[in-house]
């Protein structure tokens, strides 16, 4: 077995539309491509004793066991690795359950297709379990400890890629309600909602956070001033930098006990508490001073009492936890050491912040903690004794949180949400020490002795005792308040040929409106009539541009097969997805043979709109129009018959379309018809002599009107794209040279072709043709390319691309010069392979004959511009 390709998809795709982040692995099943399970000797045996977990997977059986029995009766080897690889995940602590596995065209070759969680722990597993079935083929076991280093390294990507408990927290509830998220490449940063509508967080700091307010919590000393100036109860304390003024300093606070903690700390970080010698307050110091980042170190008043960590967001108290420092409870036979590797095994316990709780350490501090207590790490406590680890309470440190929500005294709800204001924090965790939360802390004693910017949530939204809080919401109704839109309108366009023609015109007409609208395209990134990337920008990275920038307040996205295939789309719903049409092109690529599988590609645009949206679709396409059957929002239909039988259906049930009728371009509800212009007063349709441009306008225009675009606007738009080789290289692109015009456009499929030529068909002159076609098609393309150039034009130029995609020189020409004497034996022809020579030669042949055009679908279209403009020029 050999894994020949792997690639990530993050959005919806090819194999399924809900399930976005999927691993495709592409297998070379080799020698066992003919072998079903049950026919390698021990293979079934040797599975269940690696993995007997795979007792729960159901598979088509749909019951437990159900994947096994397939096993045991014979399955393909690819189907048993995309088990095992969510198996493996699985046991990784990432919950999966989708796959498929199918083969392809190419006798022995798999695709193999299964979820993950994290990308390089997805990939991993995938790798994994081809080894695993490997090593069970030739020796009917996999090593006990392979697949115990295997789950280890699984579960370290996984840690290694998490966003942390707060993060994950907020993104668990902005899923749930639906707001879109991006990752952004900076800081940890995450990106909620698209375009102008987006806001962003880190860990638990917000666009909402004001710097001023961060950087005061950040500042310990400065903030108990600022509290302590507005009434706040506060430690009694002072800042040193140096040794020699510790014992002034503890005599300045009042004497023993003592607090003594860094500065600039955070996590619990060289905090020592309940200090009540000298020996103990030069450690103490020694440790603060190490841990601060300015060397300046805080001498506080220690004030007896229980740890709280009160969180208030937007103003609003919404969580309390009491925190009780990391301990083992003795059991009266096992050392404090032994103790620590109980808890610690703990399933809830895990490394840093990758589980509810973390694992307690055994360091410096813990063995001077217990020194303190009189005990050491083989101190052997009484059942029911308790031996702290640390003395403070943090999680971070192996502390446990009890949820004191309910219990916090109404004044002390008022003052914290008083302190928040005071600091000026939209997120704030605010740290209070009192023996009865259940009491105000001017009663007994109490006092606030830290305030943090960026508090951790793990502790509210999982705590060890209590009921969990969701603290995630009041984050959420904070950047979003109820009725602020989070997602800016999307309109995505697909199909075989028109798509960057149509998404320019619909951009155009969209900025009728008024509003910023960004766009992506065959040649670049645009937002506005600004280019912010050139080049071939209709993937999903092109995309997230648009979707990331907070000047946009509509996107209008050209979505090409390529990008579908390799990374999905980089949305999830779209409020139109527009399919124009579906052709043989780009066939015997990627796995996709026929043009049925193309049109399940594309579809995935139309299966993308959400229920309140619309999938524009081609009426006169049947592949186009059978995807209505799979669209989850509403479908709108346009075509050039008025008379197609599934628009006369649809609009007698009331539905919306779009006609050519008469000349021109009407939009068609129920009863109504709204006559948008006619034809010849619509530059795109080249005055009409075009009628695939005709068929791009109707579907623009009706993804503008369903959009809710006003039609006079619409009409504004139509009039006034002018198309030409600035606006829309390669597309149509029709130059005047005096005499005679010449015609550029990238059409490189039969269907391409075939739209270019109902418009030279209409032109009255000599019709020379430069022609060729990518190197990367099926024979057969390239041959019908021949005859369609032979239908068209009076002389052809047969050349060849420079790039021949693997194919040898003069192939190509060959190919499509059969097609040509096939299509008419006295066709006159010529083969120059040079794309120059050749446009060069056709615009001198051209120049001879007036009123003649010439016509080149070139490689190269900027070159081939560029020689026509000289031309022009001259």
């Amino acid at each position: 077995m050999k894994i020949l390709k792997t690639q990530t998809l993050r959005g919806p795709n090819y194999w399924s539309i809900r399930r976005h982040k999927l691993v495709v692995m592409r297998l070379d099943l080799e020698d066992l491509a003919d072998k079903h399970s049950n026919e390698i000797a021990g293979f079934y045996d040797g599975l269940i004793q690696v993995l007997p977990t795979l007792i729960e997977h159901h598979c088509s059986p749909g019951h437990r066991g159900g994947f096994l029995e397939r096993v045991q009766k014979g399955t393909m080897m690819g189907h048993i690795i995309e088990h095992i690889a969510l198996e493996l995940q699985e046991l990784a602590g990432m919950p999966v359950g989708f796959g498929r596995t199918r083969e392809t065209a190419t006798p022995g070759i798999y695709n193999v297709v299964f979820e993950y969680v994290e990308e390089q722990a997805g990939r991993y597993a995938g790798r994994a379990a081809v080894r695993l079935c490997t090593s069970l083929v030739e020796t009917g076991t996999y090593p006990a400890e392979e697949l115990e280093h295997d789950i280890n390294d699984i579960k370290e990507l996984y840690a290694t890629a998490a966003l942390g408990p707060s993060t994950d927290t907020i993104l668990k509830e902005v899923e749930a309600r639906r707001i879109p998220w991006l990752p952004l490449n900076a800081r940890v940063m995450i990106q909620l909602g698209y375009g102008i509508h987006q806001k962003r967080i880190q860990a638990t700091l917000s666009s909402h956070s004001g710097i001023l307010g961060v950087e005061l919590a950040c500042d310990k000393e400065g903030t108990k001033n600022i509290l302590k100036d507005a009434g706040i109860p506060v430690p009694r304390g002072t800042v040193i930098q140096y040794l020699d003024d510790l014992e002034e300093a503890i005599r300045e606070v009042g004497g023993y006990p003592i607090v003594i903690k860094p500065l600039d700390g955070n996590h619990g970080r060289g905090i020592t508490i309940d200090i009540n010698s000298w020996v103990e307050a030069e450690e103490a110091y020694d440790l603060a001073s190490a841990a601060s980042k300015t060397r300046f170190v805080i001498i506080e008043r220690y004030y007896k009492g229980s740890d709280h960590r009160v969180l208030v967001i937007n103003g609003k108290l919404v969580a309390v936890a009491q925190r009780i420092p990391a301990h083992v409870e003795g059991d009266g036979r096992s050392t404090i050491e032994q103790l620590i590797e109980i808890t610690n095994k703990d399933p809830n316990r895990g490394d840093g912040h990758d589980n509810i709780l973390t694992k307690i350490t055994v360091d410096r501090t813990s063995s001077s903690v217990l020194s303190r207590q009189g005990y050491k790490l083989d101190s052997i406590l009484d059942k029911g004794q308790i031996a702290y680890l640390r003395a403070t309470a943090n999680l971070s440190t192996g502390g446990i949180a009890v949820d004191r929500t309910d219990d916090i005294h109404p004044e002390n709800i008022w003052l914290c949400q008083r302190v928040a204001k005071i600091i000026g924090l939209d997120i704030c965790g605010i740290d209070v020490v009192s023996p009865d939360i259940t009491k105000p802390l001017r009663e007994v004693d109490g006092v606030i002795v830290e305030v943090n910017a960026a508090p951790g949530f793990r502790m509210h939204a999982a705590p060890s005792k209590g009921l969990p809080r969701n603290i995630a919401a009041p984050v959420l109704d904070m950047l979003f308040p109820p009725g602020t839109p989070t997602r800016i309108p999307i309109i995505a366009i697909t199909g075989t040929n028109g798509k960057t023609t149509t998404t320019r015109l619909t951009a155009h007409i969209c900025r009728q409106t008024g509003k910023t609208v960004g766009y992506t395209t065959t040649d670049g990134i645009y937002i506005q009539e600004y280019l912010v990337e050139k080049g071939d920008n209709t993937g999903p990275v092109s995309a997230a541009v648009i979707l990331k920038d907070p000047t946009v307040e509509m996107a209008v996205l050209e979505c090409a097969r390529g990008g579908i295939l390799r990374s999905g789309l980089a949305f999830d719903t779209c409020d139109i997805g527009i399919v124009l049409n579906v052709a043989a092109d780009h066939l015997d690529l990627g796995d996709i043979n026929t043009v049925e599988q193309m049109a399940q590609v594309k579809s995935v645009v139309a299966e993308t709109v959400n229920g309140d949206g619309y999938a524009i679709l081609n009426a006169d396409d049947p592949l186009v129009a059978a995807m209505a059957a799979k669209v989850k929002g509403k479908v709108a239909y346009f075509a050039m018959n008025p008379d197609n039988p599934l628009i006369i259906e649809h609009i007698r049930r009331g539905g919306l379309a779009a006609v050519y009728e008469g000349g021109y371009l009407s939009i068609l509800e129920g009863e109504w018809t709204l006559r948008l212009e006619e034809a010849v007063h619509i530059p795109v349709t080249m005055g009409g002599l075009a009628p695939f441009m005709i068929a791009n306008a109707l579907a623009s225009s009706l993804a503008c009107f369903a959009q809710g675009i006003d039609i006079e606007l619409i009409r504004q738009g139509l009039r006034t794209f002018k198309p030409g080789a600035d606006q829309t290289p390669g597309r149509m692109n029709l130059f005047d040279l005096g005499g005679y015009h010449a015609l550029v456009d990238y059409a490189h499929n039969p269907h391409g072709y075939e739209a270019v030529g109902g418009f030279v068909k209409n032109w009255q002159g000599q019709k020379i043709g430069v022609v060729g076609g990518p190197g990367d098609r099926r024979d057969e393309d390239l041959i019908l390319l021949g005859k369609l150039s032979a239908q068209f034009f009076d002389y052809i130029l047969v050349k060849e691309d420079q790039d021949r995609r693997g194919r040898e020189s003069g192939e190509v020409a060959d190919l499509i010069a059969k097609g040509i004497v096939s299509e008419n034996p006295e066709a006159q022809y010529q083969i120059i392979l040079d794309e120059t020579v050749a446009v060069n030669l056709a615009l001198e042949q051209a120049s001879q004959s007036h009123g003649s055009l010439m016509v080149v679908f070139p490689e190269s279209v900027d070159q081939t511009i560029a020689l026509i403009q000289q031309r022009q020029g001259s």
